[in-house]
């Protein structure tokens, strides 16, 4: 049975396992090595101020998917919205009702908050992750346009 619910410290290996997954997904060949994996998941979910936040989905106790989030401010007037950066279900877990179950608990997440929107990106070389996110009715929002600088 899958339960989705606030990463905590004691999840720092499932996490950092299910991030390793996510990276090589996107083509990564090398990632950091475990140690300072997790102290970058330490510092980032259970620092003080925490960076950001996470979901954590699990099957019998094992890490199935994870969403990462930050809140943003403001959003409508001086409300705030709730970002989700990333969400990734392990490999093989596809289609099975994980992803559509962390964006329930997200949208929870956001109602607890008095968010007024949940906001979100994906690569446009992704279509199954945009066929996924339609299913929410939810239509991509062509009037912005994305920037990154990296450092």
């Amino acid at each position: 049975m899958t339960l989705v619910r606030p990463a905590t410290s004691d999840d720092i290996d499932a996490v950092a396992d299910l991030a390793e997954e996510m990276d090589r997904f996107y083509g990564a060949n090398d990632v950091e090595p475990l140690d300072i994996r997790r102290q970058q998941i330490q510092e980032a979910l259970f620092g003080d101020p925490p960076a950001a936040y996470a979901l954590l989905a699990t099957d019998g106790g094992a890490g199935i998917g994870f969403a990462a989030y930050s809140f943003l401010w403001p959003a409508v007037g001086l409300t705030r919205s709730l970002y989700l950066k990333e969400l990734y279900v392990r490999q093989g877990r596809h289609r099975g009702g994980v992803g559509r179950q962390i964006m329930e608990g997200l949208f929870e997440v956001a109602r607890k908050h008095d968010c007024s929107r949940v906001e979100w990106t994906t690569d446009q070389d992704n279509p199954g992750a945009q066929a996924f996110y339609e299913t929410f009715g939810v239509e991509p929002n062509e009037s912005k346009l994305f920037y990154r600088l990296e450092q």
